[in-house]
């Protein structure tokens, strides 16, 4: 179809998964194989990609199984029992932790071993969250909904962390939130400015457009939150987790249409979507 596409420049990997992707291919192509607890990112289609190279995807219970091999960490960062396991059982660990989320990980573990309460933003079950929790032996209180609040008994002050990637306004609401029940809070702005300050790039970039493309893994809590920023700006957003959801009837002739994506997502799958649009 005739239609002016493109692509933004400040879309695709983040520098964590950067690095990840770029460990686990040096090693994939001297060696032919790897074993990565948990999908190295939040993208289906990078997965496979990878997979095709050697890489095996493992779980924690397979890990515990596991003698003398190389197991990459992925940026999303793991529980100090990862290490324990690793040490016992003679496993390699390729440490691909994002340095933010490390740090990000000290602090939890520095304020629980204060004995304050810790309280986290963030996705339940999200790699990056349980790795959080496991610096507090599980105690930390991870809120995703604000309704939550009201499942917990909290105490006069609490700690308040957030998942790297969560929205900026939002977690400063939690705050304003937590501070109007009489709790003081002590407060730890722990986004990645390299996520948060794409929100103010994708709502430039997404308003330029007639019609925006926004592709993502669907797995991906950074793709789900930019993506929201794009139809907040624009309506006229589309989301696909790959080239095969396109749907001609979202275009007209004409079009002007961007393509933007999340952290996880790969350069290479956005340039093929453009393809697949100007094919349409």
């Amino acid at each position: 179809m005739k239609a002016d596409v493109k692509i933004d420049d400040n879309s695709g990997f983040c520098f964590g998964v950067v690095y990840a992707i770029q460990v686990a291919e040096e090693i994939l192509n001297e060696k032919g194989h790897l074993y990565c607890l948990g999908d190295i990112v939040h993208n289906d289609e990078e997965v496979e990609r990878l997979k095709k190279k050697g890489l095996k995807i493992i779980n924690h219970d397979t890990l515990k199984t596991l003698h003398g091999v190389q197991v990459l960490i992925r940026a999303h960062g793991e529980r100090p029992e990862t290490y324990k396991i690793a040490l016992e059982n003679d496993i390699e660990l390729v440490d691909a932790s994002c340095p933010v989320v490390l740090k990000l990980q000290n602090r939890v573990r520095e304020a629980y071993n204060k004995n304050e309460q810790i309280v986290i933003y963030g996705k339940h079950g999200h790699a990056e969250v349980d790795g959080l929790k496991g610096q507090t032996n599980d105690d930390a209180i991870v809120i995703e909904n604000f309704d939550e609040l009201e499942k917990h008994n909290l105490p006069e002050k609490v700690h308040l962390f957030s998942q790297t990637t969560k929205n900026t306004a939002n977690l400063y609401k939690l705050k304003d939130v937590l501070e109007s029940k009489g709790i003081e809070v002590d407060f730890n702005d722990t986004l990645c400015r390299q996520v948060s300050n794409r929100n103010v790039d994708l709502r430039k970039f997404a308003a330029k457009f007639d019609k925006i493309v926004f592709v993502a893994g669907k797995k991906s809590s950074n793709g789900k939150v930019l993506h929201d920023v794009c139809k907040e700006v624009n309506p006229n957003t589309y989301f696909v987790s790959n080239k095969n959801e396109l749907n001609k009837a979202w275009f007209n002739e004409g079009d002007t249409i961007g393509i933007c994506g999340a952290t996880s997502t790969p350069q290479w799958q956005m340039d093929e979507v453009r393809q697949a649009i100007l094919d349409l």
